[in-house]
């Protein structure tokens, strides 16, 4: 949910109407009570819900549909990866609508309590390791028992951004043996101080802008797929983390690389929506190859709604604040956050990678 009903109440209780659809919450345990409770209107579907709306939050981005049911000059805010939504950012420019997407806030510290690829990544990444625990036909943790001693799981995680520190950290927890790579150098460090050990290989750091990985091209990939084989080879449990927002996610394990794994290891692959980090993943599925299991995880956080939710709403609201003044929508786009996060304004579209997938490159001034 996009609101929960206390962060829907702080609204109302600011001046500003809050709609919501009626039964949208129930999933992820909130209520339509819970919402008339604390001001908010329940719209009894789409159509009403949308009727003359001038601000629209939402998780995920709406449909060419959705946006025929919008007024014109809307404002939406919510998780677009407009680079995946292209008809939906045409269908906006058509009605001169603004939109921001909360995965391009930009990444300085005055925008963290906004930032939802991390808010999400956070509960993706506690959620893969719970996948890979109950897969497992083994335990996580060692065992010392009048039987004989059992002796931990071995879990590699590819990629230390927040997804992967959730990851190592929730399997550290179950006991785990944790060995984590990632192409930045800097993060060896964040790996270590959670009882971890860096995989190190003969690589240069692909260090990137903001404290992203930048993206590695093909040579640099197969050179990191040669010698990470060993480690996947030897984990009982691998979990993938490399995805790149509206590019499609790289190949980091082989058909080759899992058919050396042994018999009952597990591979969660966090970028299944993306393409998937494991040649063998598809999206919301699990396949057995050579007795491992794959597990494409899709829209991890949607198993986990309640928290999810939690979290996601109050990155919108944060944001809101930005650009509801007095309960009025005033956007200062002399905020770097505001305008870093626009991708459609008043039908325009300012997000310039958004506007190049629209039109293609601009040619070079002579």
């Amino acid at each position: 949910m996009a609101l929960i009903p206390d962060v829907a109440g702080r609204l109302a209780g600011t001046g500003v109407e809050v709609v919501v659809q009626e039964g949208a919450g129930v999933l992820a345990h909130f209520p339509d009570v819970a919402y008339r409770d604390k001001g908010a209107t329940l719209g009894s579907g789409a159509d009403e819900t949308l009727s003359g709306a001038q601000l629209v939050t939402k998780v995920q981005a709406p449909t060419p549909q959705e946006v025929e049911l919008l007024a014109p000059e809307v404002t939406v805010v919510s998780f677009f990866q407009p680079a995946a939504q292209l008809d939906t950012v045409r269908a906006l420019v058509q009605r001169k609508a603004t939109a921001f997407s909360l995965d391009l806030v930009p990444r300085i510290s005055r925008a963290q309590s906004m930032d939802a690829l991390s808010s999400q990544a956070t509960v993706s990444g506690y959620l893969s390791t719970l996948a890979a625990a109950v897969r497992l036909p083994k335990f996580f943790p060692m065992f010392m028992t009048a039987a004989g001693t059992i002796p931990p799981a071995k879990v590699l995680v590819l990629g230390a951004g927040v997804a992967g520190l959730q990851a190592i950290a929730t399997a550290r927890r179950l006991g785990a043996q944790v060995r984590a790579y990632d192409v930045r150098a800097a993060a060896k460090e964040e790996v270590q101080s959670l009882g971890a050990n860096f995989v190190e290989l003969a690589l240069e750091s692909q260090e990137g802008a903001g404290g992203y990985a930048r993206v590695q091209s093909e040579e640099f990939l197969a050179r990191q797929r040669e010698l990470i084989s060993n480690e996947v080879a030897a984990a009982d449990v691998v979990i993938t983390t490399a995805a790149v927002p509206g590019r499609q996610a790289p190949v980091l394990v082989t058909t080759a690389m899992v058919e050396r794994m042994v018999e009952g290891s597990v591979i969660v692959d966090m970028a299944a929506d993306g393409g998937g980090n494991c040649e063998l993943t598809e999206p919301g599925q699990d396949l057995v190859h050579h007795g491992v299991v794959v597990c494409g995880l899709s829209n991890p956080p949607s198993a986990m709604p309640t928290h999810a939710s939690f979290l996601y709403s109050r990155n919108v609201a944060n944001f809101l604040a930005l650009i509801v003044v007095d309960g009025e929508l005033r956007p200062d786009f002399e905020d770097e956050i505001v305008a870093g996060s626009c991708v459609v304004r008043g039908g325009e579209v300012v997000h310039a990678p958004t506007a190049e997938l629209l039109n293609g490159p601009k040619e070079a001034t002579p």
